[in-house]
């Protein structure tokens, strides 16, 4: 047992003989620091960049087309919004939808997350009194990945009292985001 390696002389290290195997947990690196890295990818974190219309109190998939992180190319920000992560293990998944409307006429924001096509997870607020006009909610969860055909992904339900236009909040503050990060196997 020892606390540190230090080199003998110069800055160079070697740790084992020449064929022997050193082993690093799967999708971590060791760094020039000394400090482990690379047990939270694959990740990624998107918003929606621009408000959308969508239909009164239908499950509406969140289209977070601008991404802000994204480590391995897992996910689509273009055609399906979908993470599907090529690491399997458990994943940390979250989100936010703002739904709001022209007045104040909010019935009710959801938020859920889907794998594979199936829910999973969902958070929301019903407001009976006519005065709000935005409201966020958030979602998160730890889901099992496989590493190969599961996929995820963020919906959302706005529902309002009276005629009106239903909105997804888009902007680059980020008021509709949907991320996810592996946390372990």
């Amino acid at each position: 047992f020892v606390d540190k390696l230090d080199p003998q002389s110069g800055t160079s290290l070697e740790i084992g003989s020449s064929g022997d195997t050193i082993t690093i947990p799967s999708g971590c690196t060791l760094t020039n620091n000394g400090v482990m890295s690379g047990q939270n990818y694959p990740a990624f974190h998107a918003y929606l960049s621009s408000t959308v219309e969508v239909t009164n109190a239908a499950n509406t998939k969140l289209a977070a087309n601008t991404e802000v992180l994204d480590t391995d190319n897992c996910y689509d920000n273009s055609t399906n919004y979908r993470f599907q992560p090529t690491t399997a293990g458990k994943y940390f998944v979250y989100g936010l939808i703002n739904g709001q409307t022209n007045g104040y006429r909010l019935y009710f924001v959801k938020t859920k997350i889907y794998k594979n096509g199936s829910e999973v997870a969902t958070n929301g607020n019903t407001i009976n009194d006519n005065v709000l006009y935005r409201l966020g909610v958030s979602v998160q969860s730890i889901v099992d990945m496989n590493g190969s055909s599961d996929y995820l992904e963020l919906f959302g339900q706005v529902d309002i009292h009276a005629n009106g236009t239903e909105q997804f909040l888009g902007a680059s503050t980020q008021p509709c985001y949907f991320g996810a990060y592996r946390i372990g196997s």
